[in-house]
């Protein structure tokens, strides 16, 4: 993973569409990129890290180091963020999976995951508000 932001990060991230509007960007990547924002308990902004795939369409979660992450920010929460490619914004199988890993991994840390973000040119969706968190 990589220490560099797509955009400049916010002070806070203080709702969903706060976090829909810092990740729009992802939108226009033609590979898959995975971003992971951590932060305080009041949602101020302490760290950011992205992944980028090789491949076109897929990604394989970093969750080791979504966990370490955590920990060194001291963080209380999470939010996670990718692309889809092919403009829709619907979640897959495989990103279900890797969410419910890296609530696994963050949970026993005290770290909530406190969103996962789909962006693609098709729009966004928001595993917490179609229930998936």
């Amino acid at each position: 993973m990589t220490l560099l932001a797509p955009i400049p990060l916010p002070e806070r991230l203080a709702d969903a569409e706060a976090a829909e509007r810092l990740f729009a960007p992802l939108a226009k990547e033609a590979v898959e990129v995975v971003v992971f924002v951590y932060l305080d308990a009041e949602r101020r902004v302490l760290g950011m890290r992205q992944s980028r795939s090789l491949a076109h369409d897929t990604h394989e979660v970093p969750v080791r180091e979504v966990a370490i992450d955590a920990l060194a920010w001291d963080a209380a929460g999470v939010v996670m963020a990718h692309n889809h490619p092919s403009g829709d914004p619907t979640p897959s199988r495989a990103d279900r999976d890797a969410t419910r890993r890296i609530v696994r991994a963050l949970e026993p840390l005290g770290v909530r995951l406190l969103d996962h973000l789909i962006v693609a040119r098709g729009g966004a969706t928001s595993f917490r508000s179609l229930g998936l968190l």
